[in-house]
């Protein structure tokens, strides 16, 4: 495996952190209170089932980011291998198994946790984030191919326009503390473009150390939050003299184009 198994535990709900494929993660969202459980994205279904086990929890739901098949390919083969049904989340008819089409703000429970749905095309035109909270005030967002840690998802299917939406408008507006869990471990590679946009961002330079350091161990370096986002993410940055500055860029929504066509074919230099 790429990274080992951890464990995320709070006062009202658990994410456990499951690796797969070459860089993916898959996300098992736990309800302490009731042990009801949804699975984000699980292209290893064994590896989920696994997981299930140990927890002993109750898997209901699977949260279905995007349809490409590094984070949908597994839902068909995990409801045939479940012994029950699942509702299957998303918002692409193209999605697996998809039998619960969503849309911005509708509404899931898992248990005593509200899930909010928030439409963010761009890396495909269906693709889905979803907002956890618990009733002790506790959130996270599993944002798939959308933000990444320090970077966000190429326009595959999308606008300069619709990334900006996603992340300025949607994303960077839930609150600063908010747990951010990611679609792939691209986190060195990210900073290293973070770093060449703006060289003299120290909060870049120290994240860059810590997730070596994570790296070294095969740890993961999920889950980031918003404000961290903020402060070292050139594409949560498109307002930022500097940013703008790299980009040849006087406006926003024209520095997240112009850094997605650099960074499209940017090397990392670790």
């Amino acid at each position: 495996m790429h990274t080992s198994v951890e464990d995320l535990k709070m006062a009202n709900m658990k994410v456990k952190i499951l690796p797969a494929l070459q860089d993916n993660y898959m996300y098992l969202i736990v309800c302490d209170a009731t042990k009801e459980a949804a699975i984000v994205d699980p292209v290893d279904p064994e590896c989920v089932l696994d997981a299930v086990k140990q927890e002993q929890v109750n898997l209901t739901k699977i949260l279905t980011t995007h349809h490409h098949w590094d984070h949908a390919g597994g839902n068909e083969k995990l409801l045939k291998m479940c012994q029950k049904s699942l509702q299957v989340y998303g918002g692409d008819e193209r999605i697996g198994g998809l039998n619960c089409k969503v849309k911005q703000d509708d509404s899931i429970q898992i248990g005593d946790l509200k899930v909010t749905c928030l439409f963010t095309p761009c890396h495909t035109t269906g693709h889905i984030c979803y907002y956890v909270e618990a009733p002790n005030g506790e959130r996270c967002v599993f944002t798939g191919d959308t933000l990444f840690q320090g970077g966000c998802g190429r326009f595959f299917e999308g606008t300069p326009e619709q990334m900006y939406s996603a992340l300025i408008e949607k994303l960077s507006a839930l609150p600063d503390d908010t747990k951010v869990f990611c679609g792939h471990e691209y986190t060195l590679q990210n900073m290293s473009y973070a770093r060449h946009v703006e060289p003299l961002n120290e909060d870049i330079q120290k994240r860059i150390e810590w997730a070596k350091l994570r790296r070294a161990t095969k740890s993961p370096t999920v889950p980031s939050t918003i404000a961290e986002e903020k402060l070292w993410n050139p594409f949560m940055r498109v307002h930022v003299a500097s940013v703008q500055k790299h980009a040849q860029q006087s406006e926003p929504i024209a520095t997240m184009g112009s850094l997605r066509k650099e960074k499209d074919n940017f090397k990392a230099h670790l």
